[in-house]
């Protein structure tokens, strides 16, 4: 089957857009944060002077980053003190909007290296599907969201443009494509832990009946392509190029590389769990009864985050821009016509490399 690569596939809408309306990733992580602040106490620290090395992994354009990163720099002064270095590394594809990213380390009135000179940011433009650092450098690892996009897309998918859409063959080669992925993107993040490094990932997950909570919103965007490409807004051979690459997974997906020993590539479970996340747009909406700003935050979501993969199939970059605005103001069309809440489900995982003073178990009563 052939692989279908996209230059810009998973990349976010640039000119700080998502920082705009990644409201839903922002909320995952917020469920996270007891999770990484658990792991800043207790990864160990490197010797002597040396700084201490926090990779944030898929970064985009930070805004996201800022609460994390400054929850773990807290923890970590009251192990090792105020006066030691402490690196932030944000790693995103070389494709991403690094200015924006840039902008809000120096200017966003909550940056975290604010008022703490000890601490310093940087950058590295490189897929977390490659190796991002040397052998033993990072000492705490945070990535939310990030690892549900795929490093390639394995199939096109006939009706659709999300794996949770496809069938058969398409669906395996997805569900293959996925397990792979998984096992590679965990055994170079074994590579870059220090011994007795923590790694916090968070991920749009499914719950047992493999729903996403999403699949409202999928199904009307949808919808909304076949209209573009009967409108001749876009073409049909453009049309069944669009698929995305994000494909979350199933808690025993997750799980499935350490059923051997309870371990893989040195890396043991301290903790996974399934958590509800609550759609704030439709809290807000119960609240003050705005449909309008009820859509308006749905297909900003879906615009920031999907729109530049689903656009990657259109050769003309002016084409993409006019593509974008019509299926964002279809898509407002069509949400109007059945409000629906989009509540979604989250993964925390929580991994140790092997060689700390602490020896989960995969079935360790925080794995629930």
């Amino acid at each position: 089957m052939a692989i279908l690569t996209m230059s810009t596939h998973g990349v976010m809408e640039g000119g700080g857009s998502y920082n705009l309306h990644a409201k839903i990733p922002a909320g995952g992580g917020s469920l996270a944060l007891p999770y990484l602040e658990k792991a800043a106490q207790s990864c160990a620290l490197p010797t002597g002077c040396n700084a201490i090395v926090i990779a944030d992994y898929g970064s985009s354009q930070g805004k996201n980053s800022l609460s994390p990163m400054r929850a773990a720099i807290r923890c970590l002064r009251t192990r090792a003190g105020n006066e030691r270095s402490v690196m932030v590394v944000h790693v995103d594809q070389h494709a991403n909007d690094f200015n924006t990213l840039f902008d809000v380390l120096h200017r966003d009135p909550e940056r975290y290296a604010a008022d703490d000179p000890s601490v310093f940011p940087s950058a590295i433009g490189r897929s977390f599907y490659e190796n991002v650092f040397p052998p033993e450098q990072v000492d705490l690892g945070w990535c939310s969201y990030a690892a549900v996009w795929l490093s390639r897309i394995p199939a096109l998918i006939p009706g659709h443009f999300m794996s949770v859409g496809s069938t058969g063959h398409v669906r395996a080669a997805f569900d293959l494509q996925a397990a792979e992925d998984w096992r590679l993107f965990l055994s170079l993040r074994a590579r870059e832990l220090r011994a007795g490094g923590r790694l916090v990932i968070v991920l749009p997950g499914l719950s047992d009946t493999g729903g996403s909570g999403f699949e409202p919103l999928f199904n009307s965007a949808n919808a909304v392509l076949a209209e573009l490409v009967d409108e001749r807004v876009i073409g049909d051979d453009e049309r069944k190029r669009m698929v995305l690459g994000a494909y979350p997974r199933r808690r025993a997906q997750l799980l499935e590389s350490f059923r051997a020993d309870g371990q893989f590539q040195s890396l043991s479970v301290e903790h996974c769990e399934l958590f509800d996340l609550p759609d704030a747009a439709w809290t807000d909406y119960q609240v003050n009864g705005d449909l309008q700003a009820l859509i308006s935050r749905h297909a900003a979501f879906f615009r920031a985050i999907f729109v530049p993969s689903l656009s990657s199939s259109i050769s003309d970059i002016g084409k993409r821009h006019t593509f974008a605005d019509c299926l964002e103001q279809k898509l407002k069309k069509r949400l109007s016509e059945l409000p629906t809440p989009l509540h979604s489900f989250v993964q925390v995982m929580v991994l140790a490399k092997h060689g700390s003073t602490d020896t989960p178990s995969i079935g360790g009563e925080t794995l629930r």
